[in-house]
């Protein structure tokens, strides 16, 4: 179950990248098909790797992702998700988020299982059975072409005749044989077996297979399909230009009319297959021969330098926001910034960036530094410990209350503003020079929260008028003895 997730992630993360690579590439339909060949790699990498490197020029800057602590992955739909009291996913856009999370189950006490462990243990096997059928289909049909071939007939260097095609194609992964039909002209000849020999120069034969393969594992996303197919027809596209380029653009109309005559002829042997080439996009193929112009050398290198940026900026994942808990310039209502509090509203005690910005709009206490968190994710209860350094001593009774309240107020707001978290821990490191290193904590639970409130405090965050509410209660509240302070 966990594979399957961490596929799940992958192929969301390459779908935005498609998205990307589809809008680049119409915005370079008129620039050589090499380039928006190229940017395919970007998909290729996001659907074989999990975890990437960190950029401000990262392309998915947009996206609102779960990052995984100490890793580059993003993360869309939590590994623990199965765990999950209130399952919660975020795609990256705020109300597929919104329908797909009003569609979960929410677990059920004294249950022998979480339902959404039921539901990703379902997808999994749903996906792998996917993946055994169309890795056989790859196979029967790579078998169906080798029977097809095996009596074809020598001609010269790696090139096999057979009338047993109607097509030219590539087969074979360690010596690749270029196999042609019967009853070819000597002037198609020249052009057609000029383009295969390209896509053996650039390893397509090998290229386009691998290509599949990362298809068939993420094949339940109807983007990554539309990827291939686009992948393919850019291939082919530019291979054509460069024919066009190694034997002048006054063949244009006879290797045109050889690509026409061609799919005339073909009965569909290759059709779906992962090693084809040049099957299919006999139109859009022509149409490109016929309009393709050779650009300048600063043009080529004005696209290799938007092409690079391109790649890097889709294969990086964007720098985690690190929001710290600073004093705000925005009014404060009773010491709370209550539009940040409700920007940083979350469902999900994994959103790093989302809870930093929870504390950074809570009132401050005294005496103490804000010294980073942590977060508990991994099974239930989930919680968020809130690391301070005591800068200054607190000696006296009346300081320890203040903070004592302190505390307890922005606990009992955390519990409201974070749907599933179930404690809230302080860690206190003194550093004043008396007590050098010494540690204290400070609990305080959901469970008490809702007993002290006689509710559950969630409801009070539904929006701002009711977060003021629940400020004005906790104002008029006296927690002395409540809870003890470090």
């Amino acid at each position: 179950m966990n594979l399957f997730l961490v596929i799940l992630n992958m192929s969301i993360t390459a779908s935005f990248v498609a998205l990307a690579v589809i809008m680049v590439r119409f915005l370079l339909r008129r620039a050589p098909k090499i380039f928006s060949y190229i940017l395919w790699a970007a998909v290729a990498i996001r659907l074989i790797t999990p975890v990437s490197f960190t950029s401000s020029f990262s392309m998915l800057g947009f996206i609102k992702f779960q990052k995984k602590t100490g890793t580059g992955f993003m993360e869309f739909i939590p590994q623990e998700i199965g765990m999950q009291k209130n399952p919660v996913v975020d795609i990256g856009i705020k109300e597929i988020s919104h329908f797909i999370n009003s569609s979960l189950p929410v677990a059920t006490p004294m249950a022998s299982a979480n339902p959404m462990q039921i539901i990703v243990w379902i997808g999994s096997i749903i996906w792998i059975t996917g993946v055994i059928i169309f890795l056989l289909f790859s196979i029967l049909s790579y078998l169906k072409i080798l029977i097809k071939v095996r009596t074809a007939t020598f001609v010269k260097d790696n090139i096999y005749e057979t009338d047993q095609i109607d097509t030219p194609f590539v087969c074979g992964f360690l010596n690749p044989k270029i196999y042609i039909p019967i009853g070819m002209s000597n002037h198609e000849l020249s052009y057609i077996l000029l383009h295969e020999k390209i896509h053996i120069i650039r390893r397509d034969y090998l290229i386009k297979p691998f290509a599949f393969m990362l298809l068939i594992i993420h094949w339940f996303n109807p983007l990554m399909w539309l990827s291939y197919a686009l992948m393919s027809k850019d291939m082919e596209m530019s291979c054509d230009e460069s024919v066009v380029n190694k034997m002048g653009h006054q063949i244009k109309g006879s290797y045109s009319t050889s690509l026409l005559t061609l799919s005339v002829r073909k009965k569909g042997l290759l059709t779906g297959s992962p090693l084809a080439f040049g099957e299919s996009n006999v139109k859009a193929r022509i149409k490109n021969i016929l309009t393709y112009r050779q650009p300048s050398k600063r043009m080529i290198a004005i696209y290799i330098l938007a092409i690079v940026a391109l790649v890097v900026g889709c294969t990086s994942n964007p720098m985690p926001l690190q929001q710290s808990p600073q004093e705000s310039s925005q009014p404060l209502y009773s010491g709370y910034n209550i539009d940040k509090l409700m920007e940083n509203k979350t469902l999900y005690v994994g959103s790093a960036s989302k809870v930093g910005g929870l504390i950074g709009g809570m009132a401050k206490p005294t005496g103490v530094e804000w010294n980073g968190m942590a977060l508990q994710t991994t099974a239930q209860p989930y919680g968020v410990t809130i690391n301070y350094i005591m800068n200054d001593s607190i000696h006296g009774m009346e300081e320890r209350e203040i903070n004592n309240e302190v505390f307890l107020r922005n606990s009992i707001l955390l519990l409201s503003l974070i749907d599933n978290v179930d404690i809230i821990t302080y860690s206190f490191v003194d550093n004043s020079g008396q007590n050098d290193d010494m540690v204290n904590t400070f609990t305080f639970t959901r469970e008490q929260a809702d007993k002290l409130f006689g509710e559950d405090v969630r409801h009070y965050a539904k929006d701002e008028t009711g977060l003021r509410q629940l400020i004005d209660r906790l104002d008029n509240m006296h927690f002395n003895e409540t809870n003890n302070t470090p």
